[in-house]
Protein backbone atom coordinates (compact mmCIF):
# COMPACT_ATOMS: atom_id res chain seq x y z
CA UNK A 1 0.00 0.00 0.00
CA UNK A 2 2.97 2.14 1.03
CA UNK A 3 4.10 1.72 -2.53
CA UNK A 4 0.67 2.53 -4.21
CA UNK A 5 0.20 5.83 -2.17
CA UNK A 6 3.46 7.05 -3.26
CA UNK A 7 3.23 6.28 -6.93
CA UNK A 8 -0.19 8.25 -6.98
CA UNK A 9 1.43 11.13 -5.08
CA UNK A 10 4.16 11.69 -7.51
CA UNK A 11 1.82 10.93 -10.35
CA UNK A 12 -0.05 14.55 -10.49
CA UNK A 13 3.13 16.11 -10.83
CA UNK A 14 4.29 13.92 -13.72
CA UNK A 15 0.95 14.66 -15.70
CA UNK A 16 1.81 18.67 -15.38
CA UNK A 17 4.83 18.25 -17.33
CA UNK A 18 4.07 15.51 -19.61
CA UNK A 19 3.81 18.32 -22.20
CA UNK A 20 6.97 18.93 -24.18
CA UNK A 21 6.65 23.30 -24.31
CA UNK A 22 5.81 24.14 -20.61
CA UNK A 23 7.87 27.48 -20.31
CA UNK A 24 7.71 30.66 -18.47
CA UNK A 25 7.63 34.15 -20.40
CA UNK A 26 10.92 34.96 -22.08
CA UNK A 27 12.64 36.70 -25.01
CA UNK A 28 12.99 34.58 -28.02
CA UNK A 29 14.15 35.29 -31.39
CA UNK A 30 11.62 36.72 -34.15
CA UNK A 31 12.13 33.33 -35.75
CA UNK A 32 11.71 31.05 -33.27
CA UNK A 33 8.13 33.24 -32.73
CA UNK A 34 7.55 32.82 -36.58
CA UNK A 35 8.02 28.91 -37.22
CA UNK A 36 5.96 28.24 -34.02
CA UNK A 37 2.82 30.19 -35.34
CA UNK A 38 3.82 28.42 -38.88
CA UNK A 39 3.46 25.05 -36.86
CA UNK A 40 0.68 25.98 -35.20
CA UNK A 41 -1.78 26.65 -38.07
CA UNK A 42 -0.53 23.01 -39.64
CA UNK A 43 -1.33 21.64 -36.56
CA UNK A 44 -5.04 23.54 -36.72
CA UNK A 45 -5.31 22.79 -40.56
CA UNK A 46 -4.27 18.63 -39.66
CA UNK A 47 -6.65 18.77 -36.76
CA UNK A 48 -9.47 20.73 -38.32
CA UNK A 49 -9.11 18.23 -41.75
CA UNK A 50 -9.62 15.14 -39.75
CA UNK A 51 -12.64 16.24 -37.49
CA UNK A 52 -14.31 17.02 -40.93
CA UNK A 53 -13.89 13.56 -42.42
CA UNK A 54 -14.72 12.00 -38.84
CA UNK A 55 -18.05 14.34 -38.64
CA UNK A 56 -18.96 13.76 -42.48
CA UNK A 57 -18.68 9.81 -43.13
CA UNK A 58 -20.33 6.97 -41.63
CA UNK A 59 -19.23 3.06 -40.66
CA UNK A 60 -21.13 2.15 -44.47
CA UNK A 61 -18.41 4.84 -45.60
CA UNK A 62 -15.64 3.42 -44.57
CA UNK A 63 -16.50 -0.26 -45.56
CA UNK A 64 -17.32 1.19 -49.10
CA UNK A 65 -13.59 2.41 -49.24
CA UNK A 66 -13.09 -1.52 -48.73
CA UNK A 67 -11.79 -1.40 -45.08
CA UNK A 68 -12.23 -5.15 -44.09
CA UNK A 69 -12.54 -3.64 -40.56
CA UNK A 70 -14.29 -0.28 -40.31
CA UNK A 71 -13.55 0.37 -36.34
CA UNK A 72 -9.71 -0.01 -37.25
CA UNK A 73 -9.29 3.16 -40.10
CA UNK A 74 -12.56 5.47 -37.92
CA UNK A 75 -9.78 4.06 -34.49
CA UNK A 76 -6.33 5.30 -35.60
CA UNK A 77 -8.13 8.40 -37.66
CA UNK A 78 -9.88 9.00 -34.45
CA UNK A 79 -6.33 8.72 -32.60
CA UNK A 80 -4.19 10.94 -34.86
CA UNK A 81 -6.97 14.13 -34.84
CA UNK A 82 -6.83 13.91 -31.30
CA UNK A 83 -2.85 13.85 -31.08
CA UNK A 84 -2.87 16.89 -33.51
CA UNK A 85 -5.64 18.91 -31.53
CA UNK A 86 -3.34 18.36 -28.75
CA UNK A 87 -0.24 19.72 -30.23
CA UNK A 88 -2.41 23.17 -31.51
CA UNK A 89 -3.30 23.33 -27.84
CA UNK A 90 0.58 23.42 -26.68
CA UNK A 91 1.57 25.32 -29.16
CA UNK A 92 -0.77 28.25 -28.44
CA UNK A 93 -0.13 28.24 -24.79
CA UNK A 94 3.73 28.41 -25.32
CA UNK A 95 2.99 31.23 -27.88
CA UNK A 96 1.02 32.54 -25.28
CA UNK A 97 3.53 31.97 -22.35
CA UNK A 98 6.24 34.21 -24.26
CA UNK A 99 3.62 37.06 -24.49
CA UNK A 100 2.56 35.93 -28.41
CA UNK A 101 -1.03 35.91 -29.62
CA UNK A 102 -1.23 33.01 -31.65
CA UNK A 103 -2.26 33.64 -34.90
CA UNK A 104 -6.55 32.85 -35.77
CA UNK A 105 -6.55 34.41 -38.93
CA UNK A 106 -6.48 31.03 -40.84
CA UNK A 107 -9.38 29.02 -42.11
CA UNK A 108 -9.47 26.14 -43.91
CA UNK A 109 -12.18 24.49 -46.62
CA UNK A 110 -11.32 20.68 -46.92
CA UNK A 111 -14.14 20.02 -49.85
CA UNK A 112 -12.21 19.13 -52.60
CA UNK A 113 -10.58 16.34 -49.85
CA UNK A 114 -13.69 15.44 -48.24
CA UNK A 115 -15.87 13.70 -51.49
CA UNK A 116 -15.42 10.09 -49.99
CA UNK A 117 -13.50 8.42 -47.86
CA UNK A 118 -10.99 6.93 -50.58
CA UNK A 119 -10.13 10.53 -51.42
CA UNK A 120 -9.98 11.77 -47.68
CA UNK A 121 -7.82 8.67 -46.89
CA UNK A 122 -4.99 9.56 -49.49
CA UNK A 123 -5.52 13.39 -49.07
CA UNK A 124 -4.61 12.25 -45.28
CA UNK A 125 -1.28 10.84 -46.52
CA UNK A 126 0.00 13.87 -48.54
CA UNK A 127 -1.21 16.33 -45.18
CA UNK A 128 -0.02 13.64 -42.56
CA UNK A 129 3.87 13.77 -44.65
CA UNK A 130 3.64 17.09 -44.85
CA UNK A 131 3.53 17.61 -41.23
CA UNK A 132 6.87 15.81 -40.69
CA UNK A 133 8.53 17.61 -43.73
CA UNK A 134 7.44 21.00 -42.35
CA UNK A 135 8.75 20.12 -39.11
CA UNK A 136 12.25 18.36 -40.16
CA UNK A 137 12.83 21.35 -42.31
CA UNK A 138 11.92 24.35 -39.53
CA UNK A 139 14.61 21.85 -37.53
CA UNK A 140 17.37 24.03 -38.75
CA UNK A 141 15.87 27.37 -37.89
CA UNK A 142 14.98 26.92 -34.54
CA UNK A 143 17.41 28.83 -32.54
CA UNK A 144 16.13 28.10 -28.80
CA UNK A 145 16.90 24.66 -28.06
CA UNK A 146 14.21 24.15 -25.68
CA UNK A 147 11.72 24.96 -28.49
CA UNK A 148 13.79 22.26 -30.53
CA UNK A 149 13.76 19.22 -28.22
CA UNK A 150 9.76 20.08 -28.17
CA UNK A 151 9.42 19.98 -31.94
CA UNK A 152 11.29 16.94 -32.13
CA UNK A 153 9.00 15.35 -29.72
CA UNK A 154 6.16 16.25 -32.25
CA UNK A 155 8.07 15.20 -35.39
CA UNK A 156 7.90 11.69 -34.29
CA UNK A 157 4.72 11.11 -33.62
CA UNK A 158 3.72 12.95 -37.05
CA UNK A 159 6.37 10.23 -38.24
CA UNK A 160 4.16 7.63 -36.90
CA UNK A 161 1.04 8.70 -38.28
CA UNK A 162 2.99 8.57 -41.11
CA UNK A 163 3.13 4.82 -40.96
CA UNK A 164 -0.03 4.77 -39.97
CA UNK A 165 -1.96 5.88 -42.75
CA UNK A 166 0.64 3.80 -45.62
CA UNK A 167 -0.81 1.41 -44.09
CA UNK A 168 -4.54 2.31 -43.84
CA UNK A 169 -3.85 2.72 -47.55
CA UNK A 170 -4.06 -0.74 -48.58
CA UNK A 171 -1.24 -0.09 -51.28
CA UNK A 172 1.28 2.14 -49.89
CA UNK A 173 4.94 0.71 -47.76
CA UNK A 174 4.46 1.32 -43.87
CA UNK A 175 8.21 2.36 -44.05
CA UNK A 176 9.20 3.66 -47.79
CA UNK A 177 12.71 4.73 -47.08
CA UNK A 178 15.10 5.18 -44.58
CA UNK A 179 14.77 8.70 -44.73
CA UNK A 180 12.57 11.59 -44.59
CA UNK A 181 12.23 14.73 -46.48
CA UNK A 182 13.00 18.43 -45.62
CA UNK A 183 10.55 21.22 -46.95
CA UNK A 184 11.23 25.28 -46.45
CA UNK A 185 7.85 26.61 -44.77
CA UNK A 186 7.53 28.14 -48.78
CA UNK A 187 7.53 24.61 -49.96
CA UNK A 188 5.21 23.38 -47.14
CA UNK A 189 2.46 26.63 -48.20
CA UNK A 190 2.90 25.25 -51.82
CA UNK A 191 1.00 22.13 -50.75
CA UNK A 192 -1.16 23.56 -47.89
CA UNK A 193 -2.33 26.85 -49.45
CA UNK A 194 -5.09 25.27 -51.68
CA UNK A 195 -6.78 24.38 -48.19
CA UNK A 196 -6.86 27.77 -46.84
CA UNK A 197 -10.00 29.72 -47.06
CA UNK A 198 -9.04 33.49 -47.52
CA UNK A 199 -5.76 35.52 -46.12
CA UNK A 200 -3.84 33.68 -43.99
CA UNK A 201 -1.04 35.78 -43.76
CA UNK A 202 1.77 33.85 -41.73
CA UNK A 203 4.54 36.09 -42.44
CA UNK A 204 5.78 33.68 -45.19
CA UNK A 205 6.14 33.75 -48.96
CA UNK A 206 4.44 30.64 -50.45
CA UNK A 207 5.38 29.05 -53.33
CA UNK A 208 3.64 28.69 -55.98
CA UNK A 209 1.24 25.59 -55.97
CA UNK A 210 1.89 22.95 -58.34
CA UNK A 211 -0.89 20.31 -59.44
CA UNK A 212 -0.80 17.07 -61.08
CA UNK A 213 -3.13 16.56 -63.83
CA UNK A 214 -3.13 13.07 -64.39
CA UNK A 215 -6.26 10.86 -63.90
CA UNK A 216 -6.44 7.86 -62.19
CA UNK A 217 -3.50 6.60 -59.96
CA UNK A 218 0.43 7.55 -60.62
CA UNK A 219 2.87 5.18 -60.24
CA UNK A 220 6.22 3.69 -62.02
CA UNK A 221 6.15 5.00 -65.56
CA UNK A 222 3.31 7.66 -65.54
CA UNK A 223 4.27 10.51 -67.86
CA UNK A 224 3.58 13.24 -65.27
CA UNK A 225 1.11 16.58 -66.14
CA UNK A 226 1.11 19.34 -64.39
CA UNK A 227 -0.93 22.93 -64.08
CA UNK A 228 0.12 26.24 -61.70
CA UNK A 229 -0.21 29.84 -62.12
CA UNK A 230 3.30 29.81 -62.97
CA UNK A 231 2.67 28.20 -66.36
CA UNK A 232 0.80 30.20 -68.03
CA UNK A 233 0.46 30.28 -72.13
CA UNK A 234 3.72 32.98 -72.37
CA UNK A 235 5.39 29.78 -70.74
CA UNK A 236 7.81 27.87 -73.13
CA UNK A 237 7.35 24.22 -71.11
CA UNK A 238 10.07 22.97 -73.55
CA UNK A 239 12.81 24.83 -71.56
CA UNK A 240 11.55 23.51 -68.17
CA UNK A 241 12.14 20.38 -65.98
CA UNK A 242 10.81 18.43 -63.48
CA UNK A 243 12.63 17.34 -59.99
CA UNK A 244 11.91 14.52 -58.04
CA UNK A 245 13.03 14.91 -54.62
CA UNK A 246 13.14 11.47 -52.76
CA UNK A 247 14.44 10.43 -48.92
CA UNK A 248 17.68 9.53 -48.65
CA UNK A 249 18.79 10.99 -52.28
CA UNK A 250 21.56 13.88 -52.01
CA UNK A 251 19.86 15.13 -55.07
CA UNK A 252 16.55 15.97 -57.20
CA UNK A 253 16.17 13.86 -60.10
CA UNK A 254 15.97 15.99 -63.36
CA UNK A 255 13.69 15.16 -66.17
CA UNK A 256 12.93 17.88 -69.14
CA UNK A 257 9.25 18.98 -68.55
CA UNK A 258 7.51 17.37 -71.17
CA UNK A 259 9.02 13.74 -70.28
CA UNK A 260 8.40 14.18 -66.60
CA UNK A 261 8.08 9.68 -66.26
CA UNK A 262 8.21 8.49 -62.81
CA UNK A 263 10.62 6.28 -62.76
CA UNK A 264 10.69 2.75 -61.85
CA UNK A 265 13.09 3.29 -58.79
CA UNK A 266 10.33 5.48 -56.90
CA UNK A 267 8.24 4.01 -54.22
CA UNK A 268 6.49 6.26 -51.33
CA UNK A 269 6.41 10.04 -51.15
CA UNK A 270 8.07 11.98 -53.85
CA UNK A 271 8.09 15.86 -53.81
CA UNK A 272 7.79 17.35 -57.51
CA UNK A 273 8.91 20.33 -58.65
CA UNK A 274 8.89 22.48 -61.99
CA UNK A 275 12.47 23.97 -62.45
CA UNK A 276 13.84 26.42 -65.19
CA UNK A 277 16.47 24.46 -65.42
CA UNK A 278 18.46 21.36 -65.29
CA UNK A 279 20.69 21.63 -62.21
CA UNK A 280 18.89 19.13 -59.74
CA UNK A 281 17.76 20.90 -56.24
CA UNK A 282 19.50 19.62 -53.13
CA UNK A 283 17.62 17.15 -50.89
CA UNK A 284 19.52 19.24 -47.81
CA UNK A 285 16.73 21.90 -47.04
CA UNK A 286 19.69 24.97 -45.77
CA UNK A 287 21.39 24.21 -48.98
CA UNK A 288 18.35 24.16 -51.11
CA UNK A 289 16.30 27.34 -49.13
CA UNK A 290 19.34 29.22 -51.73
CA UNK A 291 18.05 27.46 -55.05
CA UNK A 292 16.78 30.24 -57.47
CA UNK A 293 15.61 28.34 -60.53
CA UNK A 294 12.28 26.80 -58.51
CA UNK A 295 9.09 28.13 -60.30
CA UNK A 296 6.79 26.53 -59.13
CA UNK A 297 6.00 23.65 -56.56
CA UNK A 298 6.62 21.06 -54.53
CA UNK A 299 3.55 18.94 -55.07
CA UNK A 300 3.58 15.55 -53.02
CA UNK A 301 3.09 12.58 -54.70
CA UNK A 302 2.97 9.01 -52.90
CA UNK A 303 4.16 5.88 -55.68
CA UNK A 304 2.97 2.51 -54.08
CA UNK A 305 4.75 -0.07 -55.85
CA UNK A 306 5.38 -2.23 -53.37
CA UNK A 307 2.56 -2.43 -51.19
CA UNK A 308 2.37 -5.08 -48.21
CA UNK A 309 0.46 -7.72 -46.52
CA UNK A 310 0.02 -5.52 -43.54
CA UNK A 311 -2.05 -3.17 -45.60
CA UNK A 312 -4.12 -5.44 -47.70
CA UNK A 313 -5.46 -7.04 -44.36
CA UNK A 314 -6.29 -3.86 -43.33
CA UNK A 315 -8.25 -2.51 -46.49
CA UNK A 316 -9.24 -4.97 -48.88
CA UNK A 317 -8.77 -2.15 -51.59
CA UNK A 318 -7.12 0.97 -52.13
CA UNK A 319 -9.18 2.86 -54.39
CA UNK A 320 -12.42 1.87 -52.98
CA UNK A 321 -13.64 0.29 -56.27
CA UNK A 322 -14.99 -2.84 -56.39
CA UNK A 323 -14.03 -5.48 -59.33
CA UNK A 324 -16.83 -6.70 -61.70
CA UNK A 325 -15.65 -10.18 -61.67
CA UNK A 326 -15.19 -10.96 -57.89
CA UNK A 327 -16.58 -10.00 -54.54
CA UNK A 328 -15.06 -9.73 -50.65
CA UNK A 329 -16.84 -11.71 -48.18
CA UNK A 330 -16.80 -13.89 -45.33
CA UNK A 331 -17.06 -17.72 -45.10
CA UNK A 332 -18.07 -20.22 -43.09
CA UNK A 333 -16.03 -23.73 -43.23
CA UNK A 334 -18.72 -25.17 -44.74
CA UNK A 335 -18.98 -23.05 -47.75
CA UNK A 336 -14.69 -23.59 -47.88
CA UNK A 337 -15.55 -26.98 -47.55
CA UNK A 338 -17.87 -26.91 -50.85
CA UNK A 339 -15.69 -24.96 -52.78
CA UNK A 340 -13.32 -27.40 -52.55
CA UNK A 341 -15.37 -30.68 -52.88
CA UNK A 342 -16.23 -29.10 -56.21
CA UNK A 343 -12.58 -30.67 -57.22
CA UNK A 344 -13.60 -33.81 -55.63
CA UNK A 345 -11.04 -32.53 -52.69
CA UNK A 346 -11.21 -33.12 -48.82
CA UNK A 347 -13.35 -31.14 -46.58
CA UNK A 348 -11.75 -27.73 -44.96
CA UNK A 349 -12.25 -29.00 -42.06
CA UNK A 350 -8.57 -27.19 -40.60
CA UNK A 351 -10.45 -23.85 -41.62
CA UNK A 352 -12.81 -24.06 -39.25
CA UNK A 353 -14.62 -20.56 -37.27
CA UNK A 354 -17.71 -19.38 -35.98
CA UNK A 355 -20.08 -17.13 -36.92
CA UNK A 356 -18.17 -14.76 -34.62
CA UNK A 357 -14.83 -15.63 -35.48
CA UNK A 358 -15.04 -16.53 -39.20
CA UNK A 359 -12.06 -17.20 -41.94
CA UNK A 360 -12.64 -13.86 -44.43
CA UNK A 361 -11.64 -14.75 -48.58
CA UNK A 362 -12.02 -13.33 -51.75
CA UNK A 363 -14.22 -15.53 -54.04
CA UNK A 364 -15.59 -15.83 -57.51
CA UNK A 365 -17.68 -17.68 -59.68
CA UNK A 366 -14.86 -19.61 -60.99
CA UNK A 367 -13.75 -20.42 -57.60
CA UNK A 368 -14.77 -23.78 -57.98
CA UNK A 369 -12.56 -24.47 -61.18
CA UNK A 370 -9.23 -23.47 -59.99
CA UNK A 371 -8.82 -24.17 -56.04
CA UNK A 372 -6.25 -26.84 -56.30
CA UNK A 373 -6.35 -30.21 -54.88
CA UNK A 374 -4.30 -29.75 -51.89
CA UNK A 375 -5.76 -29.55 -48.96
CA UNK A 376 -4.52 -28.73 -45.02
CA UNK A 377 -1.48 -30.37 -45.97
CA UNK A 378 1.54 -29.29 -44.43
CA UNK A 379 4.25 -30.21 -46.39
CA UNK A 380 2.35 -28.51 -49.30
CA UNK A 381 3.28 -24.43 -49.50
CA UNK A 382 0.50 -23.64 -52.28
CA UNK A 383 -2.44 -25.57 -49.98
CA UNK A 384 -5.19 -23.35 -50.16
CA UNK A 385 -6.74 -24.43 -47.19
CA UNK A 386 -3.89 -25.07 -44.95
CA UNK A 387 -3.86 -23.03 -41.81
CA UNK A 388 -1.83 -20.94 -41.62
CA UNK A 389 -1.55 -20.12 -45.92
CA UNK A 390 -2.38 -16.57 -46.24
CA UNK A 391 -2.59 -14.97 -49.75
CA UNK A 392 -3.84 -16.21 -53.39
CA UNK A 393 -5.07 -19.55 -54.12
CA UNK A 394 -4.38 -21.27 -56.93
CA UNK A 395 -5.70 -20.16 -59.88
CA UNK A 396 -5.91 -16.57 -58.27
CA UNK A 397 -10.15 -17.35 -57.39
CA UNK A 398 -9.98 -17.68 -53.99
CA UNK A 399 -7.58 -14.75 -52.10
CA UNK A 400 -7.09 -16.26 -48.10
CA UNK A 401 -6.10 -13.17 -45.56
CA UNK A 402 -7.28 -14.77 -42.18
CA UNK A 403 -7.86 -17.78 -40.19
CA UNK A 404 -9.44 -18.52 -36.80
CA UNK A 405 -8.85 -21.83 -34.55
CA UNK A 406 -11.98 -22.96 -32.27
CA UNK A 407 -12.36 -25.60 -30.00
CA UNK A 408 -14.16 -28.96 -32.12
CA UNK A 409 -17.37 -29.60 -30.78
Amino acid sequence: MLFSTTFLVMAVPLAVYAAPLRTTKRQVAAIDVTVLQFANTLEQLESQFYAAGLSKFQDSDFAAAGFTANSIAIQQITNIQSDEATHASILEEELTALGQNPNSTCSFNFDSALTDVTTMAATARVVENLGVMAYLGAASLLTDPQLLEAAGSILTVEARHQTILNVLSGTGTAIPSAFDLALTPSEVLAVASPFFSGTCDLGIPANPTLTVTNTGSVGQGTSLTFSSTAINSSVDTSTLFCQMMLGGNPFSISLPYNQCVVPSTVNGPVAIYVTSDDNPLQSNVVNRASANNILAGPTVAFIDAQPETLGQMVRSSGTGTASASSSTQTISPDVAASIVSAQGSATAAGATATDSTPVSATDSSAAAASTANSVNDSSDPSAPFRDDFTGLAPGNAINVIGWSNIPSN
